[in-house]
């Protein structure tokens, strides 16, 4: 009998007894991508996730990022093995994990944060998309059906 090829994914994610309602202002949040070569820890709160559609987010994801965000003091990566990062560009770092591929954060040169990909946080996150931003260069192949602001650039 083979190994489950998704073991290692599920065991890098707790059970998902957390209910939204029970997360805490000051709780701290963890995720990882889906091999656990890379782990980290954020400090609630976390911001609102903003559904970015630019060329580049669209790239590196496959269709747009949802990303989250925290200040860098309230930020660590408890393990980084498989973190590597890419300059997109002048303005940002993305990270991702070498490994199994996985987009993780994307960190703004010379501010004070880093976004993260909402989708790698652990459990139920209680967070909602709160915006959508470079609408104009969205895919052709989708429609941004959700009732929160979509704005033509950021």
């Amino acid at each position: 009998m083979s190994a489950d090829p998704h073991s290692a994914a599920q065991a890098a994610v707790p059970p998902d007894d957390v209910q939204p309602d029970d997360i805490q202002p000051d709780d701290i949040r963890s995720g990882g991508c889906l091999c656990g070569a890379v782990r980290y820890e954020a400090k609630a709160p976390l911001r609102a996730v903003v559904a970015c559609h630019c060329l580049q987010c669209r790239k590196t994801s496959g269709h747009f990022a949802a990303m989250t965000s925290v200040p860098l003091e309230r930020f660590v990566l408890t393990r980084d093995d498989g973190l590597a990062w890419f300059r997109s560009s002048e303005k940002a770092e993305r990270g991702f994990c070498r490994l199994c591929g996985s987009n993780l954060f994307w960190k703004p040169a010379g501010e004070g944060r880093i976004s993260i990909t909402a989708g790698t946080l652990d459990g139920p996150t209680g967070l909602c998309i709160e915006r959508h931003i470079y609408c104009d260069y969205a895919g052709d192949y989708y429609a941004i059906a959700e009732a929160v602001p979509q704005l033509p650039e950021h």
